[in-house]
């Protein structure tokens, strides 16, 4: 599994210092003292079950679904940590082979071929702190224990390639806080042109994408909400009900239509990946608040080489510039 790129938060984006020689600048012996954010990706396999003690085992059905079913099931977590600093002397943030250990040491090892439940304290039901390993509970305890050994800004924990959990770690960042992201798809046509406008005047605008008869995609859809992760659920929200209200007003609607004559919003507005995404926000924004989270982003991917991204919010999880951008890569 190839993750997607992890973008850090703007507040995590310090000036970057000059090149070495730089009129003005001093020269700086293999880059020491300028900026730059590294990432290091970790895969391991484990199993968990979403069960909580005070509850019987119908309501724990109700209330998990097949995540409930006993004795568990398992996944290939990867996980993405990106750390910042300066470089130091030999040209580096860290010494690539004491932030692989130190991950091995206190996440990988512990974690790997293992049962989440109870493993750790904040697992541990019997406490009344304790919390279901969910991915963004896991995300914030693994971060939590990295965090006093390696210089950690955010942490991306993929529980499979369709969810995912980022927490970020400064001054600006709650505790406790995480962003839950889930990814789906629908197939849809669309035609890109102004009603107003002849079909001269829209194919000099939009080009092929201006031609009558419309044209297809599959569109990837990631939509990412942010919480408090809960106390003993372990959950910024109900992951079912978040899917669900997701297929019901989004999927449902839109997959196999032409968006310019099935969709109404689309009838007087142009149907191109920026107005899509930002109507799938409008469609969304008050059901996830209503399920106790907040909609922070939505990307919606029309084609390998384009998308497009809109913000509920103040953006956290969003672009910086390339040079500061921690790029996760195999």
């Amino acid at each position: 599994m190839t993750p997607a790129g992890l973008t850090l938060p703007a507040q995590a984006a310090t000036p970057i210092a000059p090149s070495a020689g730089t009129e003005g600048h001093p020269r700086r012996p293999h880059g020491r003292g300028r900026t730059c954010v590294i990432t290091r990706r970790a895969c391991f396999s484990a199993s968990h079950v979403y069960r909580l003690p005070e509850l019987n085992d119908e309501d724990n059905e109700a209330r998990f679904g097949r995540c409930a079913l006993e004795p568990g099931h398992g996944h290939n977590y990867e996980l993405v940590v990106a750390m910042a600093g300066p470089l130091n002397a030999d040209g580096m943030v860290l010494n690539l082979s004491e932030v692989k250990h130190a991950i091995r040491r206190d996440v990988t090892d512990p974690l790997n071929f293992r049962c989440l439940n109870g493993l750790w304290p904040e697992f541990d039901l019997t406490r009344p702190e304790g919390r279901l390993p969910t991915t963004e509970a896991l995300a914030s305890a693994i971060c939590a224990r990295l965090s006093p050994h390696l210089p950690v800004v955010a942490i991306r924990l993929y529980e499979h390639p369709d969810l995912w959990a980022d927490v970020l770690r400064g001054p600006t960042s709650p505790p406790m806080e995480a962003f839950l992201s889930i990814r789906t798809h629908f197939a849809a046509a669309h035609r890109l042109a102004r009603e107003e406008l002849s079909q001269e005047e829209n194919e000099a605008i939009y080009g092929k994408c201006a031609r009558v008869h419309g044209h297809g995609h599959n569109y990837l859809v990631d939509i990412t909400v942010r919480g408090r992760i809960q106390e003993r659920t372990g959950m910024i929200c109900d992951l079912a009900a978040l899917q669900h209200l997701v297929q019901e007003l989004v999927v449902e609607p839109f997959d196999h239509t032409f968006l310019n004559k099935d969709i109404p919003h689309f009838a007087g507005c142009v149907p191109t990946a920026e107005n899509i995404a930002l109507h799938i926000a409008d469609l969304l924004t008050a059901p996830i608040a209503d399920l106790g989270a907040r909609l922070h982003k939505v990307r919606l991917q029309e084609s390998p080489n384009n998308a497009a991204e809109v913000y509920a919010e103040t953006a956290q999880l969003g672009m910086v510039p390339a040079a500061m951008e921690a790029l996760a890569a195999t």
